[in-house]
């Protein structure tokens, strides 16, 4: 059975969305990919979803949406994306944060370095599990 990875951050709107949407696309053969937040969004960011669409082509809108971390079922992993705040206690085997800073509001090439730094650290992550380390 594949681990769950959770992706948290405040809002669940772009960098924990951008990392479930490649966590999906990149590594869906080792595992499970879903993203939550303190608090939620009416919506995804609309730049991070038309930067997925230019750089991954992957609409992040047709099976995503903003939600809590009270909503998602129980999970393995959990990555934090480095939001400066405590996060609420989240049952896992595996904590970590990953410490990157908000695009939102910024230039495109914020979020093109922003989805760059999430795709390198999603094939790691892949990696790691693959080989037994988280």
């Amino acid at each position: 059975m594949k681990p769950k990875v959770a992706f948290v951050c405040v809002h669940n709107s772009c960098r924990s969305q951008i990392a479930e949407a490649l966590g999906k696309e990149l590594a869906s053969d080792v595992f499970e990919s879903c993203s939550a937040g303190t608090e939620t969004k009416p919506q995804i960011n609309q730049d991070a979803v038309r930067m997925m669409k230019k750089i991954w082509n992957i609409d992040m809108e047709a099976s995503q949406y903003s939600k809590l971390i009270s909503e998602i079922q129980p999970v393995d992993i959990v990555i934090t994306m480095g939001c400066n705040v405590n996060c609420p206690y989240l049952p896992c085997r595996y904590r970590e944060d990953w410490g990157l800073e908000d695009p939102s509001g910024k230039e495109d090439s914020a979020f093109e370095e922003t989805i760059e730094q999430i795709h390198h650290r999603i094939l790691d992550l892949k990696q790691r599990i693959q080989n037994g380390i988280c």
